[in-house]
């Protein structure tokens, strides 16, 4: 049995969003934007979101509040500034941290939810509807039902997942990277190849999931060796960008796995980018699958157009460079706090703890 559910419109180009704009009446006649201080202000995003709201008199309030790796005390903020506005509709701007903040907002807004219930649902209330302006391309948030926060109390991220907060409309604008650091899209993309890899090698994987994840690990693996070799064309930016979504539209349907429940220790505890953290582990982690699924692994390293794992390992270290050092002792902390992970079940061969650490410890040379 297979289910295939994609809501949301997409609309992309340069200057998609203010040629698109009448689909923004749609939603509603008050607007909260969602994004952080500086970014969507410096790539015009934001001016073009503003641009597209006054041509069609719709009111707006900007929430510039959100920081990488949102915090459910932000979300709880943003949703207080929603009520007071008396948002309609919300439009996140940016990377994955201000789409997913906008998701729980858009929970929040109407729902009064202790933490767990807000990761754990149902909810009482409508969702506010949801509009997603991506200025990375990495996470795919802007096709997925997932928002994911920083849990302080489980010391951890932790994920929201909900068909409600599937955004309604994406507007995919590949301008708005022009600007991206380096070390940005690098590690955007490889956060996007994560999931496309992911994808595949996850027990919901299907016949169209494992499509969309070839076309996307395609083009990142023709992408990848253009990454830091000075400043990227527009053609190759708008690449990245479709390759994201591609990959935000698998673990939409398969989920992450336990590469994603590896890397959020990463990012929680030593403030390791998420995407870097999944790219520094995802050798050892391939490896590991490989084990038992060598003929996937073959297949996936085939569609980067490398010849084995050693070849991306390669690819992988020139681009992330230095690796950051850990401990012996955090190694098996890390690893137990992923053993934790919903998303580890997703994986096609099941690791134990010492699967996990040993994986951990090799990336690192522990």
């Amino acid at each position: 049995m297979m289910k295939f559910f994609m809501p949301t419109k997409v609309c992309s180009g340069k200057g998609c969003i203010v040629e698109h704009a009448a689909q923004l009446k749609t939603l509603g006649n008050k607007a909260l934007i969602i994004t952080g201080k500086k970014s969507a202000k410096a790539n015009g995003s934001l001016h073009d979101v503003q641009a597209a709201l006054d041509s069609l008199q719709i009111a707006y309030c900007v929430f510039d509040r959100i920081n990488s790796n949102p915090s459910l005390a932000t979300a709880r903020d943003g949703a207080r500034a929603a009520k007071e506005f008396g948002a309609e509709f919300v439009i996140g701007i940016g990377g994955g941290s201000a789409m997913d903040a906008a998701k729980a907002i858009a929970v929040l807004a109407f729902n009064e939810l202790d933490d767990k219930t807000l990761f754990s649902g149902p909810y009482a209330n409508p969702v506010l509807p949801i509009v997603a302006v991506p200025t990375t391309a990495g996470t795919g948030s802007e096709v997925t039902q997932y928002s994911i926060l920083t849990d302080d109390r489980l010391e951890t991220k932790s994920s929201i997942a909900s068909e409600a907060i599937f955004p309604r409309i994406a507007f995919l604008d590949a301008s708005y990277t022009e600007k991206l650091p380096v070390p940005v899209t690098i590690n955007t993309a490889v956060d996007a190849l994560s999931h496309a890899v992911e994808g595949y090698l996850s027990v919901k994987a299907t016949e169209v999931s494992n499509i969309l994840a070839a076309e996307s690990m395609a083009i990142i693996g023709k992408c990848l060796p253009l990454l830091d070799k000075g400043p990227l064309g527009f053609a190759v930016r708008e690449q990245l960008l479709y390759a994201s979504m591609l990959a935000g539209m698998v673990i939409a349907h398969t989920g992450t796995t336990a590469l994603h429940s590896m890397g959020y220790s990463l990012t929680y505890f030593k403030d390791i980018d998420h995407g870097r953290a999944n790219g520094l582990l995802m050798h050892e982690y391939l490896e590991f699958i490989a084990c038992h699924h060598a003929d996937a692994v073959e297949k996936i390293t085939g569609l980067l157009g490398m010849k084995n794992l050693s070849e991306l390992k390669v690819c992988l270290d020139r681009l992330l460079k230095e690796k950051e050092t850990i401990s012996k002792q955090e190694a098996q902390r890390f690893s137990a706090k992923a053993l934790q992970a919903k998303n580890l079940l997703n994986t096609i061969r099941k690791p134990a703890r010492e699967d996990l650490e040993k994986i951990i410890a090799k990336s690192f040379a522990v």
